[in-house]
């Protein structure tokens, strides 16, 4: 008896130890994203650092810290796992942009965004694996079957295009932004949808039927995750506009929002479809319908509190990944030299100094000498990331200013190359990926694998530091900033929005797809005129459905009722048709 109470006592011991080194963690994480919040505030006027890029050093410099203080065993704080961030920190990212992405410019390229978005993407995911099933059997990586191949490609087909929005300006180059933006978004949502699609199918004994099966799947999930995400706004919107929930509270009407949010993102995983497709569209929807039916200082409450989930979440995943690069696990794996553990040849040292210089030489070698192969497949997916970005840029580009009259609607070389700059960076969502691909509750266990997340670590922290250090001083040179620039943004901004979330084309307000002018557009006479001006006229029969069907059930701009106690617009209730 006495035995089995002390076993429970040391069991009970050994889990308040380890609660209490999880509470350490969490604590030194939690003062590291204060951090880069700090540092990223003290480097934003001269804007060649972005958070992303100062989140990646400061985890840099935390792993090195933590891997001297563990004697070689670990630099993280944290295990990374993809459920960790497929469902808390990717769906408040995703429905942000959804949320606050202005619509008049999203609408009126969305031809030329949905063909680099969604059409860029299969053909960069093509030439990607296609590249690396040639490149990669001449090195010993171990077995990859087509399956794999797939995946490489559709993981390292998403972008990450923040840095080049942080230097350009909506009002100098709105065409420009719009599409950089645009495609951006839709990018990732393809690419997550292809990189799903090709995870459900044995792609080893491909065949004509298999081949169809996969096209087929691809555009359901495409689809359907579509019409959730839309039905689940549409949802949201109806139960505030129809029970007032800001006549008792407001608490209730944020909470509610917040909650069908990210209800749109679990249900598409509940039902096997996209969830970050789903929740975008959500965010979409929310912000045309929904976002107008709450009281104003709701509006505000949720426009903040969505964007501050969103840079928090973002900062998290790149802070790991910085400390992440310095895994020696995944290292060790990478290198062909069996099991060299910096514990047995240090225990014999007795200088401290001797031993820190040990600990500091054994990281730079395992990292920057005995990796070779993953050197190399960095090199090559690099390389094939520029060629297949370059492969549908410039083509389609070209089949875009085909169809536009307007010089000022066309896409100029110089904008091109910008467009092809802005999408070589990689970040969060191809991490995700590779980490849902490649290892089993953030641990590796294969050589292979341990060398497809060393070499997507360091195609993030090249491409995101080198190439996001690069994107100023080439824009500057391709786009002279004129002398008297506009302020119109800044006029007509809300007083009450902190300049932090001053985002171009993530607007101060909820703008309306009213905006896009189709009040001056005459009704189409023929299917010609329809073809050659389709964003424009669709927008005409939209507007018409819109205004006659859908804001008179799901409320809007303009279309909300005067009810005392109710959610009301600055603008006179006239407005109600």
């Amino acid at each position: 008896m006495e035995s089995y109470m002390s076993s429970i006592g040391s069991r009970l011991q050994m889990l308040t130890t380890s609660d209490h080194a999880s509470v350490v963690s969490m604590n030194l994480f939690v003062a590291l994203l204060c951090a880069c919040i700090v540092i990223g505030h003290l480097l934003e006027e001269n804007r060649w650092m972005n958070e992303s890029i100062t989140a990646l050093i400061i985890g840099l410099c935390t792993g090195v810290v933590i891997l001297l203080i563990s004697g070689g065993k670990s630099s993280h704080l944290l295990v990374f796992s993809e459920d960790l961030f497929f469902i808390y920190l990717l769906p408040p990212i995703i429905f942000n942009a959804g949320f606050q992405v202005k619509k008049k410019q999203f609408f009126r390229n969305f031809m030329t965004i949905m063909l680099f978005g969604a059409v860029g993407t299969l053909i960069s995911c093509f030439i990607i694996s296609l590249g690396a099933m040639q490149f990669f059997k001449k090195l010993d990586i171990g077995p990859l079957d087509i399956g794999d191949y797939l995946a490489i490609g559709a993981i390292f087909a998403a972008t990450d295009s923040v840095c080049t929005l942080q230097v350009l300006n909506q009002d100098e180059t709105p065409l420009l932004y719009s599409l950089v933006f645009g495609e951006g978004v839709v990018n990732d949502a393809t690419s997550v949808v292809l990189f799903n699609a090709i995870q459900s199918f044995d792609l080893t004994n491909i065949n004509a039927a298999i081949a169809w099966d996969f096209v087929r799947n691809f555009f359901y999930l495409f689809l359907a995750s579509t019409l959730l995400g839309v039905l689940t706004g549409l949802i949201s919107a109806y139960i505030i506009r129809r029970l007032y929930f800001g006549r008792h509270s407001t608490d209730r009407e944020v909470a509610l929002m917040m909650l069908m949010a990210y209800l749109s993102y679990m249900l598409a995983e509940l039902f096997y479809l996209s969830g970050i497709l789903t929740v975008f569209f959500c965010g979409i929807v929310m912000s045309h319908y929904t976002w107008h039916n709450v009281t104003e200082s709701s509006r505000v409450t949720t426009k903040h509190a969505f964007a501050t989930l969103s840079f928090v979440a973002e900062t998290f995943i790149f802070l790991y990944v910085g400390m992440d690069a310095l895994d020696i696990e995944k290292w060790r794996f990478v290198s062909h030299s069996p099991s060299l553990k910096l514990g047995d040849v240090t225990a014999v040292l007795k200088p401290p100094s001797l031993y820190w210089s040990l600990c500091l030489a054994f990281v730079l070698v395992s990292l920057f000498h005995s990796p070779g192969t993953s050197v190399a497949v960095s090199s090559i997916l690099l390389g094939l990331v520029m060629v297949g970005r370059a492969a549908f840029v410039f083509p389609l580009s070209f089949l875009s200013n085909l169809a536009k009259k307007s010089p000022n609607e066309k896409i100029s070389f110089k904008q091109q190359f910008i467009i092809w700059w802005a999408g070589l960076m990689r970040g969060a969502v191809s991490m995700a990926l590779a980490y849902n691909k490649f290892t089993s509750a953030g641990h590796t266990h294969l050589r292979g694998n341990a060398i497809m997340i060393t070499s997507t670590i360091t195609v993030v922290l090249f491409s995101t530091v080198l190439f996001g250090l690069m994107t100023k001083p080439f824009i500057k040179i391709l786009l002279p900033h004129p002398k008297h620039q506009s302020r119109s943004m800044t006029n007509s901004s809300d007083p009450t929005t902190p300049k932090s979330f001053t985002i171009p084309l993530l607007g101060e307000g909820q703008d309306s797809l009213d905006d896009l002018g189709g009040h001056d557009i005459d009704h189409p006479s023929s299917i010609r005129a329809l073809l050659t001006t389709p964003t424009h006229n669709v927008h005409h029969y939209w507007r018409q459905f819109d205004d006659a069907f859908m804001r008179p059930m799901f409320g809007g701009r303009g279309f909300v009722p005067f009810v005392p106690g109710s959610p009301t617009e600055r603008s006179p209730p006239n407005q109600w048709h």
